[in-house]
């Protein structure tokens, strides 16, 4: 029975195969900054964003992303792979930080990294071809309009000592903040970002 290449993969092999097995040459050295530049543009402000849209500060999105990319870059298996925080758990890991705190984040972190190589020793990603389409559709979209949700607060410069930790509650208390006078220094800023996003 022949086994596909996914199967074989090993751990550290690509580290290997890059850096030791082939020669490190000054062109290649370059190359890699020049990547490593033009993820951290995309990556740095994406892990500030997704830590505070978290509950945290934005530095632990910024420890999170580096830590975590060194880790995967030694440690992986392929030697081209994509990596690096993602919006989808930030609905998740909301109300875990709010409730339990930057502990029970890190537990809730590790917990979910354990069932993750489980699922992967188990081979359980073929699964993911019975799911239908229409389902990761209404995960996506739920998910950009709870992150949109969640932003408004800032976007207006609405000054909220707390905020709730369900979606519906916390649509409820927008609202009733709503007439509120905004924070012109906080529009100033929402303007100047998105300002910067549309040149960019």
């Amino acid at each position: 029975m022949k086994t596909h290449k996914v199967n074989r993969v090993r751990p550290f092999s690509a580290f290997i195969d890059a850096c030791v097995k082939e020669p490190y040459s000054f062109a290649r050295l370059l190359k890699d900054i020049i990547a490593g530049i033009t993820v951290g543009i995309i990556a740095i402000p994406l892990a500030m964003a997704l830590a505070i849209g978290s509950g945290v500060p934005p530095q632990y999105g910024l420890y999170t992303a580096a830590i975590a990319g060194i880790i995967i870059a030694v440690t992986g298996g392929s030697r081209y792979s994509v990596s690096g925080p993602t919006a989808a758990f930030v609905v998740i890991l909301y109300p875990v930080s709010q409730q339990f705190g930057l502990s029970g984040l890190l537990i809730a972190t590790l917990m979910s990294g354990i069932i993750l190589v489980v699922m992967g020793l188990a081979r359980f990603g073929k699964l993911i071809e019975y799911i239908p389409v229409s389902v990761t559709l209404g995960f996506t979209s739920g998910i950009a309009i709870t992150i949109a949700t969640m932003q408004i607060k800032d976007f207006f410069g609405l000054e909220m000592s707390h905020v709730p930790e369900t979606y519906i509650d916390k649509v409820i208390a927008l609202g009733a903040r709503s007439t509120d006078n905004p924070s012109w220094r906080y529009i100033n800023r929402r303007n100047h970002s998105l300002s910067i996003n549309l040149l960019a």
